[in-house]
């Protein structure tokens, strides 16, 4: 297959506090932690204007190749903004009531059947805030349960608040915990298109995604999503879909969703829209999907068959790359993050520290057609190589 000169990608992120500047920081880094692992040398100009998906150019070459790829990030930082920026007492009330709202949908239920990792990630920052509240609350009424007199609840109180405030939050924050549960609220909004997920939102992206679509002279368009970003990419792109069935027509297009949670807001009943949009995707003749697990990663659906569970069994299903981080890092790194969950579900769009068969910089922005990567899961954990006719070359290791 012909090397790759120019491409188009369209990124969506996941449920991160980063806007476009930060994501094109990000992806520099990685470019170079990636360059310098596989010798070749990139380049990654500055981000500029394109309406809901701003842009920046990526040139990557070596001695015998050259791609240029423009990546456009079509994040939702403004949500995630909106979410984290409420008083502390409303986000919390308000993650609860997605919580349940997840849970009366068959969310939960769905999740444990699925992947149950993923169910106790969806319990964890919930049980971990209420724990911390049912002690804050055990330290203000201690006195009560002593049969002390009652000035002594004056201090116990002020204990309490102070255990909460300066001992749990701190604690709880390294975890993640509230940016966790604004996450499920955009899970529930994303689900059933209300909210801060609504329709409109989703409306300026799709316009801004279309006009992308139209670069000319582009040898292969890549659609990439990481996390929740692969719910609003099937979102924004089977609304595409629903409107112009010809769009990808005479393209070559690949959609790579990283460490997915689609099946995060699908798997509730309110998410029908995005299920039937997961069943366009899957029955475009012209899109190539490949989904990116890793074992490590408790964050996503693990050997899951995405839209054979949105309820589309008969039509194509993506085809699964598995991935190992720990072949992707070098030991002491791997030792370092292993315990992080979040950072861990990060690695899909991070750089590499030695060379491995899958690197986002690689297939976003390397010579060879993003669906080649799908390829190299068979080859029992094979290596890539550059070799003289510009193209990446998979030998198995073995193991």
């Amino acid at each position: 297959m012909d090397s790759i000169k120019k491409r188009v990608v369209l990124h969506f992120p996941g449920f991160e506090p980063l806007d476009a500047a930060a994501h094109r920081a990000r992806y520099e880094r990685s470019a170079r932690q990636s360059a310098a692992v596989w010798d070749y040398s990139v380049t990654v100009d500055e981000l500029k204007s394109f309406g809901r998906a701003p842009y920046f150019d990526v040139t990557a070459e070596a001695a015998d190749w050259r791609t240029h790829s423009r990546v456009h990030i079509v994040d939702h930082n403004d949500l995630v903004a909106a979410l984290n920026g409420r008083p502390f007492f409303t986000r919390l009330a308000q993650g609860y009531l997605a919580a349940a709202r997840v849970i009366v949908s068959g969310g939960m239920t769905g999740y444990f059947r699925h992947a149950w990792r993923f169910g106790l990630f969806f319990i964890f920052p919930f049980l971990l805030m209420f724990v911390g509240l049912l002690l804050s609350l055990s330290i203000a009424f201690l006195p009560f349960m002593l049969g002390l007199a009652a000035w002594s609840h004056i201090g116990s109180i002020a204990l309490a608040v102070a255990f909460f405030v300066y001992a749990f939050l701190p604690q709880a924050e390294r975890l993640h915990t509230l940016h966790l549960f604004s996450d499920w609220e955009m899970a529930v909004a994303m689900a059933g298109l209300n909210g801060i997920g609504n329709e409109q939102w989703l409306e300026t992206c799709a316009i801004s995604v279309r006009q992308a679509l139209d670069e000319p002279g582009v040898d292969e368009f890549v659609i990439s999503s990481h996390s929740m970003g692969s719910s609003v990419a099937a979102h924004v792109i089977g609304l595409l879909l629903e409107r112009q069935p010809e769009v990808f027509r005479d393209k070559r297009v690949v959609f790579a969703t990283l460490g997915s949670a689609i099946l995060q807001c699908a798997l509730m009943r309110s998410a029908v829209v995005l299920r039937s949009r997961v069943g366009l995707l899957a029955r475009c003749k012209e899109m190539f999907w490949v989904d990116v697990h890793c074992l490590t990663d408790a964050i996503h659906f693990y050997k899951t068959k995405v839209v054979a569970v949105c309820g589309h069994a008969d039509d194509k299903q993506p085809a699964i790359l598995f991935v190992r981080f720990k072949k992707m890092l070098t030991a002491q790194h791997y030792a370092k993050i292993k315990r992080d969950f979040l950072r861990v579900h990060r690695q899909y769009v991070l750089g590499p520290d030695v060379r491995a068969f899958f690197d986002f910089t690689l297939m976003t922005a390397g010579p060879l057609p993003a669906s080649r990567f799908a390829e190299f899961s068979a080859n029992n954990m094979p290596e890539l190589t550059f070799n003289s006719g510009s193209e990446l070359q998979a030998a198995s290791i073995g193991r």
